[in-house]
């Protein structure tokens, strides 16, 4: 109950931190916009102290325009250029200041600066200064923010550009971004086409997974190979028509297949690579697969009674994307807040947050780490309590009618303040490390090699703490669930049973996770094979570093969203079946909650078990089923 208070209280915080940027007019500002002298355009403004130009009435004049929008300063990303609150945004290219003038005359609206007349327009001294950069482009105003934005975005695309150090050249950028245009169909065909094979895969699990680890390691094998093989092909297929062509005639899309023929290779090694480490894998966990059949055929059974738990990931990803969307919101209205101060630059007015405040953007970056962590940790509350219920059930007909809704109501009804402890200590790990990778980042090429060898050092540690945190916070609300124990009881049991079957978790959770691994790389692989296949018949004017690598990265996505429930649920029912086996031994009134596949594997164990060693002991003590 205290940490629930506690994270009542901060979420209370981010909420003050919204009513503030709201309150103080940011949120006007961000959306309407204001000019260089503190004046939200469409709208009455107060008197600025110092600023003669302020307190305008500008609500005729709706639109923010910017006399030189191409002056980006990349390093604080805004446009350092005057900005003025104009009735309507230049529609021609004003090409002299007689047109701009002649433009203030017809339509009412100046693009100077409001302290110079328009029929001083074209004589004044400081019209470099203080009129619109010539030619004025044709400019259209943005739907929602109302900024002119002109018609040619030369400009900003140099502006993006600054920030894509892997190309060294524009031609290249604009070959890359020309080859995602056109494969945009395909790009969209195959990402639907990985949405597809993760339900496909989901119904495998459910319907076949006593062979699904044989048919799935089968086919990552022969889709590995075959893979590499084809890629293989293709390498030296591009490789022999560029060969021809520059020996020939050389054509204007030789570059695109020069850029072609590299990326294969590239590609190519990758997946030889990958195969390799992928078979040596497989050849030293062979044994331990078949412990993990019977553990995913119970899986399986579990998604059949809880069908609404592949539903799990949409429901979190609404959650996830609706809180960040808020959240930037705030924080764009935070960059638009505070008070006004003349800057340095021609006495022009800027709003900043001074003081005491100025650490509420700390306090709101903390908040995007607690509370995404604590929507992840409802799911992973969600889902555990679901599958207790459903384990330690006896008679599955007795199960409620909508165990996840149930399980949801006992996580707000007692389980809060559990998930919000637990999401706050993976914060307390996850702050240090993004600042220790924040300063890396900046720092690169300044410090030495033994700084730099530290900070790396630090920043794989705490990632490693952080993954160790996740697992036993997994683990301790499962416990939660099972015994309806406070955070820090649930973890402290949940440690002590993990170290107890050390052995166990080594082997199925483990050889669980790689199985799982393979199905997510077997949709990529699939998705990848025919977005390679596909992408060959466009080799002339298609270069395929980025669709393809867009391509996977999306099925990987969509992959992981499906079966990391699944994931959730293999864990949950081992450290079900772990308490289970060591509270009940199978004599009357010490029955097995377990399911009939799990009996059978315990009773095969126990049989393996006694072949080496007695089935009691010196005070005629049963053997405990599982035996490592």
């Amino acid at each position: 109950i205290p940490w629930l208070i506690i994270f009542a209280l901060f979420c209370i915080g981010m909420a003050c931190i919204a009513g503030f940027s709201i309150s103080t007019g940011a949120a006007s500002r961000l959306i309407s916009g204001y000019d260089s002298y503190g004046n939200t355009c469409g709208q009455k403004n107060s008197k600025i102290e110092g600023v003669e130009l302020s307190g305008r009435d500008q609500t005729d004049n709706k639109y923010v325009f910017f006399l030189d929008p191409c002056n980006i300063d990349i390093l604080n990303r805004k446009i350092k250029s005057m900005a003025l609150c104009v009735s309507r945004c230049p529609d021609i290219e004003l090409k002299t200041y007689t047109d701009v003038k002649k433009f203030a005359l017809q339509n009412g609206s100046e693009l100077c600066s409001y302290d110079i007349p328009v029929s001083k327009y074209p004589s004044h001294g400081e019209r470099s200064k203080k009129c619109p950069k010539l030619p004025v482009p044709p400019s259209n105003s943005l739907p929602v923010f109302h900024r002119c934005t002109p018609v040619d975005i030369s400009c900003y695309a140099q502006f993006a550009e600054a920030f894509v150090t892997f190309v060294s050249d524009n031609s290249m950028l604009h070959r890359v971004i020309a080859g995602v245009m056109a494969s945009k169909e395909i790009i969209m065909g195959l990402c639907v086409l990985a949405l597809v094979l993760s339900i496909i895969l989901m119904v495998v699990i459910r319907y076949i997974s006593v062979v699904l680890v044989w048919i799935l390691t089968a086919l990552v094998v022969l889709g590995s190979i075959g893979g590499t093989g084809v890629l293989w092909w293709l390498y030296v297929d591009h490789k022999t028509n560029l060969t021809d062509q520059t020996a020939t005639s050389p054509t204007p899309q030789q570059q695109v297949a020069t850029d072609n023929v590299q990326a294969l290779l590239v590609y190519a090694i990758f997946a030889t690579v990958f195969t390799v480490i992928l078979l040596l894998l497989l050849f030293f966990m062979r044994k331990r697969v078949a412990l993990t059949i019977t553990l995913f055929h119970v899986a399986g059974k579990v998604f059949t009674h809880l069908p609404l738990l592949a539903l799990q990931p949409f429901w979190t990803f609404l959650s996830l994307m609706l809180f960040w969307v808020s959240w930037l919101g705030v924080l764009l209205f935070l960059g638009t807040a505070g008070s006004p101060v003349q800057s340095e630059e021609a006495g022009l007015v800027e709003y900043r947050i001074s003081g005491p405040l100025q650490y509420m953007v700390w306090y709101h970056a903390v908040g995007l780490i607690w509370i995404s962590q604590f929507i992840l940790a409802c799911q992973q509350m969600t889902v555990a309590g679901a599958v207790v219920t459903y384990y330690f059930t006896r008679n599955k007909s007795e199960l409620p009618m909508t165990p996840i809704v149930s399980s949801m109501l006992c996580l707000t009804r007692y389980h809060l303040g559990t998930v919000a402890k637990g999401s706050f200590i993976i914060t307390l790990v996850e702050i240090p490390r993004l600042i220790l990778t924040y300063i890396h980042n900046q720092l690169k090429g300044k410090e030495n090699a033994c700084a730099r060898c530290m900070l790396k050092s630090c920043i794989c540690c705490l990632w490693c703490l952080k993954k160790c945190l996740m697992y036993l916070n997994q683990n301790a609300y499962t416990a939660t669930a099972i015994n309806s124990t406070s955070f820090c009881t649930s973890a402290r049991d949940a440690f002590v049973i993990l170290v107890e079957n050390a052995l166990r978790v080594a082997t199925i959770n483990t050889v669980g996770d790689f199985v799982l691994f393979l199905g997510k790389v077997l949709i990529v692989s699939c998705t990848a094979f025919v977005g390679v296949l596909s992408l060959n018949y466009q080799r002339d004017y298609t270069v395929w570093v980025l669709p393809l690598l867009i391509v996977c990265l999306f099925s990987w996505l969509v992959a992981h969203c499906f079966l990391s429930v699944f994931e959730i649920v293999v864990d949950v029912l081992f450290l079900c079946f772990a308490v289970d086996t060591k509270h009940n031994d199978g004599s009357p009134g010490r029955e097995f909650y377990m399911d009939k596949a799990l009996m059978e594997f315990v009773e095969n164990s126990k049989n393996m078990a006694g072949r080496d060693r007695p089935e009691a002991d010196g005070d005629g003590r049963e053997m405990k089923p599982m035996v490592s």
